[in-house]
């Protein structure tokens, strides 16, 4: 994932910044990386009624990161979501979620990303496209990153974090189910955000 860049004041900047702009000290974090769902969160938000946000996240995950400090593009980034793990704090909601009006975990019970592109857009700000498949439907997905820096822990561990936010219609994979409501509109929203709060760690 092409989390790594330095800023270009220049007039020529672009809205990708190249290779020959990579801060040459981030060259060290150049590697293999594997996503810490115990320190992760894959989450979002759907509008409920027309008046309320729904919080919700998955809590069984797994991922694995090739982070290239030398050249963002060469980034990538692979993720595999247990669909029957999804919390939004109502068990009731949630065996509704799981069942052949939404997520129809029973047939398809992985969500996954796979990145198809990186890039460095200056400072800390960074931005990933990949094929997001749900339901069986393959759709492309951007995600907008902040990089939140690098650390060892108390372990040993050395780690790397950062934030992510997305939007998608969800009728575009297929997730049509709703209800309409008295007082006009429907009872959950076709935009959901998508929102993401990463810690990897080295391989060895």
């Amino acid at each position: 994932m092409g989390i790594f860049g330095r800023k270009n004041n220049s007039p020529e900047s672009t809205a990708t910044v190249t290779a020959a702009a990579v801060n040459p000290d981030l060259a060290a974090l150049t590697g293999e990386y594997t996503i810490d769902p115990a320190h992760s969160t894959l989450g979002f938000v759907a509008r409920h009624a027309m008046v309320t946000n729904v919080k919700g996240k998955f809590t069984d995950f797994s991922g694995a990161l090739h982070l290239d400090g030398t050249d963002p593009g060469a980034s990538t980034a692979s993720i595999d979501v247990t669909m029957d793990s999804i919390d939004t704090g109502s068990p009731d909601r949630d065996g509704h979620l799981k069942s052949s009006d939404f997520f129809k975990t029973d047939e398809f019970p992985t969500m996954t990303f796979r990145s198809t592109k990186a890039e460095a857009l200056g400072g800390d700000d960074y931005r990933i496209t990949g094929d997001l498949t749900i339901l069986g439907v393959t759709r492309p997905l951007t995600i907008h990153l902040e990089f939140n820096g690098a650390a060892k822990d108390p372990f040993g561990n050395e780690r790397v974090g950062f934030e992510g936010k997305a939007e998608i219609l969800r009728s575009e994979w297929g997730l049509t189910w709703n209800a309409a409501l008295e007082t006009g509109g429907v009872l959950v929203s076709d935009k959901i955000k998508l929102n993401f709060d990463i810690s990897a760690i080295r391989q060895a």
